[in-house]
């Protein structure tokens, strides 16, 4: 059992035999009383277990300032009994207009959407976690929590929910089964907070408060939570979700007759223990997942897209969170993107409280152009100090059925320190990675530092990466080789608390050497941002830019010409941004930028206009326009980039999304259209259409039609 007593002025002091945690807002504690009857999911309040549970219901501003209450009430209760834990939110409003409410869309955008969000640090280490939430609308929301504030909304449980509108307050009931959530045995005491966006009052709040430059996600700002009795022992769970899928596509472009596609897969998810969990899939197929949102690409490195299949994301933080995002060991992408995956499994959880395992073995099949090749990862997580951690992480990829004589193989190993101090205002990651390959040259490592420092007005970072020229991780992300980087950042906020809530200037200064550390590149940036009463946003920067070419480059379309090896230029461009309030009907970004670039001159404009029609309707559009002229001998450039999108939710089951992306630069038009259909809890029938055109004579590319079905047993 856990034992609660103050020390000093600022935290709480909990122990659990091998267990030691401070955590700040001593004074914040909810008693969860055990209910006595039954509780009706119904978004009504009126059973007695209500009637007696404790209330929450002083909330405090985190934004625009982290001084003061919240300008309309809120109210939560809590109630458990032995299968899950009950929450009710009243959350008043008597400002005039319509409550915002974007879509009925599961995992809805935070910042789009009036919510209720639940923070619960089930194991008491204030870095990982679980997150709950509701819109307006009643759309839910459900992640797990690592790195201390970061959600991925990526993980689904069953879990019910029931919202209610009055004319002066909205109202939610919750019913989460623990059976759901993971945490350790005997559990009696987690820590939680409770977040409100009020988009009418501009305002974010919190039960437990935050500082403001911390988002409301922050485990090391949440509240105590003690449940009258013990919890339930954690069962150890069994799902499987099988699915069948069918397809037909047709090549236009290479001329190749229609390919008709069946087959089915499944995934299971085993609880290994209360902790620990054990996922497998067999012959996945991914066709149900968004397309990625194109860009106008004119850098000299490759793009870095988000990995958004479920089946990586969850519990990803365990092995994507090693070193960088400019050069990291381990990048799913890489995985089954030009070759099916046969199967898969992974290992994740906590081995007690303060180690966490991940380990994640994965086999694509044997294609015309590849060999069929094993990836696999393994990362282990020790936390140390208040909230700091050091990790282990080691990847090796290997290939299939090769020649008796060849060996073909890329491995990394790793070491990440990773700091958090615990009042969240000092953070840092110190690591070091090493690859091996055939051959094993020298120079095949990949080391960085780096350390924030940052308050509600002052933000202070320095950073530092050295990358050897033979580093190779082919199952990671690596932008650049063969340099070194020096960067700093400084930043100061005034919060002066008026129609201008926020102001001040940005310093950011970034050195880039080769290996006899001459500079090869430095990027200086000075800006001034604005933000208003309305959560509306304004930036003015400059940039400078110097680039020696390490190789030839040629960001435009004109094959016969390129910029040589060797040959340095100095550039800069002025950018001016705008983003408006997010509670209006209508609502826009867009950033203008005009300068020097490389041996000529550029400027462009981009941004995104939308307009939603809530709850059920939400239009989209992103754009970009590119004028580009380097001079003779480079012919100039001018293309657009458009992408309307439609999301129509019909209700918390159905939704149809198309996205339709034109795009001059690659000479395409995308059409992506997706059906779904919630018919059961986390169980879904997809209908997937996806067609491409060249943006010339319109002629077709390939099209493809697919239909996925999928069933959640357990």
């Amino acid at each position: 059992m856990l034992h609660v007593a103050a020390v000093g002025a600022s935290n709480v002091l909990l122990t659990n035999s091998d267990t030691t945690i401070s955590t700040f807002n001593k004074d914040y504690v909810y008693e969860v009383k055990k209910a006595r009857s039954e509780i009706r999911i119904d978004g009504v309040i009126e059973e007695p277990d209500w009637q007696a549970a404790q209330k929450a219901d002083t909330f405090f501003k985190v934004l625009p300032v982290d001084s003061g209450y919240a300008t309309q009430p809120s109210t939560i209760l809590m109630t458990y009994d032995d299968k899950a834990l009950y929450l009710a939110q009243i959350f008043y409003d008597t400002i005039p207009g319509k409550r915002v409410m974007e879509s009925f869309r599961r995992d809805f955008a935070f910042g789009n959407n009036d919510n209720l969000l639940v923070f619960f640090d089930t194991f008491l280490d204030q870095t990982n976690g679980f997150s709950f939430g509701v819109s307006a609308s009643g759309a839910k929301w459900d992640g797990t929590m690592s790195n201390g504030s970061a959600v991925s909304l990526d993980w689904d449980c069953k879990w019910e929910s029931k919202t209610k509108h009055y004319d002066d307050r909205w109202v939610t009931e919750m019913r989460i089964p623990f059976k759901s959530v993971r945490y350790p045995r005997g559990s009696q005491t987690w820590f939680t907070n409770f977040s409100r966006l009020d988009l009418k009052a501009n305002e974010k709040s919190s039960w437990a408060p935050v500082p403001r430059q911390f988002p409301t996600a922050s485990l090391a700002y949440t509240g105590v939570m003690n449940f009258e009795e013990p919890l339930p022992k954690p069962k150890p769970q069994i799902s499987v979700i099988p699915y069948i899928f069918g397809g037909v596509s047709k090549d236009y472009e290479a001329g190749t007759d229609a390919s008709y596609r069946k087959d089915f897969g499944f995934d299971a998810k085993i609880g290994i223990s209360s902790s620990m969990n054990l996922d497998l899939t067999y012959n996945p197929d991914f066709a149900q997942v968004e397309v990625d949102r194109q860009i106008a690409n004119i850098d000299r490195f490759e793009l870095f897209f988000p990995e958004k299949r479920q089946f990586f994301l969850e519990n990803g933080d365990l092995f994507s969170s090693y070193g960088y995002n400019t050069s990291t060991p381990f990048f799913s992408r890489r995985i089954g993107l030009d070759a099916p995956v046969l199967a898969g499994a992974r290992l994740t959880g906590k081995i007690g409280n303060d180690l966490r395992l991940g380990l994640m073995t994965m086999t694509t099949e044997k294609t015309n152009d590849f060999l069929s090749r094993n990836f696999t990862v393994v990362s282990l997580q020790k936390k140390v100090f208040a909230r700091s951690n050091i990790g282990f992480i080691a990847v090796n990829k290997q290939y299939f059925d090769v020649p008796s004589d060849t060996s073909m193989y890329n491995r990394v190993v790793g070491v990440d320190y990773n700091l958090a101090s615990a009042n969240n205002f000092w953070s840092g990651k110190f690591f070091y990675h090493r690859s091996f390959q055939p051959g094993n040259p020298d120079k095949q490592y990949s080391q960085g530092a780096s350390v924030t420092y940052k308050t509600k007005h002052l933000t202070l970072g320095l950073y530092e990466t050295s990358i050897g020229e033979n580093y190779l991780a082919e199952t990671g992300y690596v932008r650049r080789s063969g340099y070194n980087f020096v960067g700093t950042k400084t930043g100061y906020n005034f919060v002066p608390n008026k129609k201008v809530v926020s102001h001040g200037p940005d310093v950011q200064i970034d050195n880039y050497y080769d290996k006899d550390y001459n500079k090869i590149e430095h990027e200086y940036e000075l800006s001034y941002h604005f933000q208003f009463q309305d959560r509306s946003e304004f930036e003015l920067s400059y940039k400078n830019f110097y680039v020696k070419l390490q190789e030839d480059f040629n960001p435009t379309s004109d094959a016969a010409n390129f910029l040589p090896v060797g040959s340095d230029y100095h550039f800069g461009a002025v950018s001016a941004e705008f983003t408006s309030t997010r509670k209006t009907l209508f609502n826009w970004r867009a950033e203008a930028t005009k300068g020097s670039f490389y041996s000529g001159d550029i400027q462009f404009v981009e941004g995104e206009i939308g307009y939603r029609f809530q709850p059920y309707v939400n239009l989209t559009m992103n754009f970009n326009f590119t004028d580009m002229d380097l001079g003779a001998p480079f012919d100039r450039e001018q293309f657009f980039l458009v992408g309307p999108k439609m999301d129509i939710t019909f209700s918390d089951k159905i939704f149809w999304s198309t996205f339709v992306q034109y795009n001059e630069q690659v000479d395409n038009l995308n059409i992506n259209s997706r059906f779904q259909w919630r018919y059961q809890p986390v169980s879904d029938i997809y209908l997937v259409y996806t067609d491409n055109y060249f943006t010339g004579n319109w002629n077709s590319r390939n099209r493809a039609i697919v239909l996925k079905m999928t069933y959640w047993f357990n």
